[in-house]
Order: C-alpha cells, then structure tokens, then sequence
C-alpha cells in the first residue's frame, strides 16, 4: 500500500497527514458552530483551537517518544518526523485539555461548557485520523484469518489493507474508528434531547465510554506502548475511566435545574 497521496521530488504529502488535518478541520467546524450559539466570540474559538491543537499534537508525539526512548535517543533526529505515524492520542488528550484549562481560566469562561463543547469535536476528529494508521499499515492487531475478517462484512480494500507481508490482522485502526464516530453520535443526540444535561457532563461521558472501548481494542494491538509489562494506554484508560465517572457522577449533585449545558452563563463576556 502507497502510504503518500502525493510524490513529486523531494515534496510527499502522506495520507496519514491528510486524514489528520481533514479531522482537525471538521472538528474545528463542529466546534465553531457549537461556540457560536452560545455567543462565544469567535476569536476567543479560533486562537484556542490553533494553540491547543499545537500544544496537543506536541503532548501526542512527546508521549509517544517517551515510551520509545530507547529508538529515539539513538535517532533524535526522527523525533521530528510526525508525518511517519508516532502521535499517541492519549498524550493529545492531556496536553490540550491542559491547555483549555488554563486557557478558559484566563478569559473567565466556563471551564466544563468549554469542555462539553469540545468532547464531540474530538471524537469525530479522531475516528477521521485514525484512518491515518490505516495507510501507513500501523496500530493494527493480532493475527487473523482472511475468513474472519470477511465475516466483519467490512470492505475488500480494507481487507487488503491490513494484509501486511502476507499477514492479515485485526484492523484496530477501524474498530477505533467506528467506537469514535459512535461515541460523536451518542454526545450529539445527548446534548440535543436531554433537558437536563448538566456542564462537564458529556466529557465526562466521552473520557468513561472512549477509555472502556479503548482498553479492550488495545488488548488486540500489537504496537502498544509498554510501561513495564503493562499497556500505557490501558493503564492511561484505567485513570481516565474513573476520573470520567467521578465527573459525571459530581457534576450531577444539586437541583436537575442548575447549571445546565443549555444556560449561557458568561461567554459573551469574554474580554481580549
């Protein structure tokens, strides 16, 4: 499989870059428009998305050249070379979140509206970038027969796809995918007929339901990134589970009636 949509002398754009940047602006748009109904200003919207996604796709790569210390630190130059794979969402996850925190803080906005509005933007740009790692043959799983793979009733083209060497695998990439876009779903059809969904609710959703569905999809991968003889992400997804049920479960206290996703509370203020 042709990893590059484009070559052309020393100029090669990858299809793992193009699925990550077609994420990043659909989920950009999703954001915008949610923002825009509660009044946000958009440049408030727009400089939080360029410096979180800088802050993010830095965390993604840092966690991931953590866990290999041993190649990277005999070839720090590939370190540099994101277009080639190598971004752990995990290390995305934190880093920009970090970075909303502070950032909602500085401007006095509603720190759990602000992530309830991004939970579904996030979703949806990683079931579309994981396709990424589809194409440069990479976070698949175990091996398995062609036969079990026809049994999934999934494309031929996939099928291909993760027949790597003569080998087929489990395509974890796609199982990720669809838990994604799933997940993107459920929050939407949450936050439109639920009357009573409270602020930090919904990431709190998105950090227990996308951390359960990723722990047994990393149970298949071979490529994981190991602390010990334990799996970082399943470790990392353990964490994240609870800290999403104790969110969920907190901002739940008090009257059903109080603050609620729906309430503009001070966004509109927001001061440059």
């Amino acid at each position: 499989m042709n990893r590059y949509l484009l070559e052309f002398s020393f100029i090669k754009i990858s299809w793992y870059s193009v699925f990550i940047v077609l994420g990043v602006l659909i989920g950009s748009y999703i954001l915008t428009r949610e923002a825009k109904k509660f009044k946000i200003q958009k440049e408030f919207i727009s400089n939080m998305i360029f410096w979180a996604l800088i802050i993010g796709i830095i965390g993604a790569r840092a966690y991931y050249v953590v866990f290999n210390w041993s190649y990277y630190s005999q070839n720090i130059i590939d370190i540099f070379k994101v277009w080639e794979g190598g971004l752990a969402i995990h290390g995305g996850i934190i880093a920009g979140a970090i970075f909303v925190l502070f950032y909602s803080r500085k401007y006095q906005v509603n720190t759990w509206k602000l992530f309830d509005m991004i939970a579904p933007a996030v979703l949806i740009g990683q079931a579309i970038g994981r396709w990424g790692n589809f194409f440069n043959q990479e976070a698949h799983g175990l091996e398995v027969s062609r036969s079990f793979l026809e049994s999934l009733y999934i494309p031929n083209f996939i099928i291909e796809g993760v027949k790597i060497q003569g080998v087929y695998y489990h395509p974890t990439f796609l199982y990720e995918s669809v838990l994604c876009f799933t997940l993107f779903i459920l929050l939407l059809i949450i936050r439109k007929i639920y009357k009573y969904l409270k602020n930090g609710q919904l990431i709190g959703l998105y950090l227990m339901f996308y951390s359960l569905g990723r722990f047994f999809i990393e149970s298949l991968r071979t490529d994981s990134l190991m602390f010990n003889d334990l799996k970082t992400a399943q470790i990392v997804s353990i964490i994240l589970f609870v800290l999403g049920l104790i969110i969920v479960s907190v901002r739940s206290l008090g009257s059903r009636f109080d603050n609620r996703y729906r309430e503009v509370d001070r966004e509109h203020e927001v001061r440059f």
